[in-house]
């Protein structure tokens, strides 16, 4: 019997970023409550400072952030760590940007305000866990 990549035992290590903190505040509980180890940054710059001492399986990233233009952290991003995966969430006007970022190595985009099952499931398929 062969095991996937975090089976039910393990956890997968999120790290969530977006300037809204009450959106984070609400997905972040939402996920730990489904068993998801999650890491909350309000800022790119300081989702680069937690990425320098943290390994993560997934990044969710807002692309509309104040300090910091998304695309310039998914790129700091995947320079630092190739192998973390990254979902983008986009706003309104943003869908050329996260078309952008799947050049980028984006795993994919969700579009906000996004279903916490949709979110869910594609964290699960970044982190490589089949259903």
């Amino acid at each position: 019997m062969t095991e996937s990549k975090n089976v039910h035992t393990d956890h997968i290590r999120v790290l969530l970023v977006d300037d809204e903190e009450g959106f984070v505040r609400i997905v972040a509980k939402r996920m730990s409550k489904r068993g998801i180890d999650v890491t909350k940054a309000f800022s790119g710059s300081e989702a680069i400072q937690i990425l320098r001492r943290e390994d993560f399986d997934v990044a969710v990233l807002d692309l509309k952030m104040e300090d910091m233009d998304g695309i310039e952290v998914l790129k700091i991003f995947k320079k630092m760590y190739p192998e973390m995966e990254v979902i983008m969430l986009t706003g309104h006007g943003s869908e050329h940007a996260a078309q952008k970022g799947m050049e980028y190595g984006a795993f994919d985009y969700l579009s906000k305000p996004c279903d916490l099952h949709e979110l869910l499931k594609k964290i699960k398929e970044a982190a490589g866990i089949k259903n």
